[in-house]
């Protein structure tokens, strides 16, 4: 049986701060934006450059904070320059790690925290 990871959900609590950092920090797309008013939330999927899964952004207008749970990790992308990355990262609102290498070898990513909360570790594109 063929099969593919096509989506990650996301319940997010600030629309446009979400939409800002994994649009503007990062190259991610809006591929379409459903509002569904009468349910109180909106439906935006994302798209990476170079990559076949969407992340769906699920906002609900009058949620309470969402705790990220302690099962999930993080999000990882990549990058030609981790470097220069590095430096946009650190230069925004954004809360960012330092670039770390595994077992103390060449950096090769980093963390950066989204508006929710959410970790992303951007890594170094092979």
């Amino acid at each position: 049986m063929e099969q593919a990871l096509v989506e990650i959900c996301l319940r997010i609590r600030d629309l446009e701060a979400t939409l800002d950092f994994y649009t503007n920090l990062f190259d991610f797309e809006v591929a379409s934006h459903r509002k569904f008013p009468e349910n109180k939330f909106d439906l935006v999927y994302l798209n990476s450059p170079g990559s076949s899964v969407q992340i769906e952004l699920t906002y609900n207008y009058d949620a309470d904070p969402y705790t990220v749970g302690d099962g999930f990790s993080h999000l990882g992308v990549t990058v030609g320059d981790l470097e220069k990355m590095h430096e946009i990262c650190k230069a925004s609102a954004y809360e960012t790690g330092e670039l770390k290498g595994l077992s103390g070898g060449t950096p090769s990513y980093f963390f950066v925290t989204d508006p929710d909360g959410y970790r992303i570790e951007v890594k170094r594109a092979k």
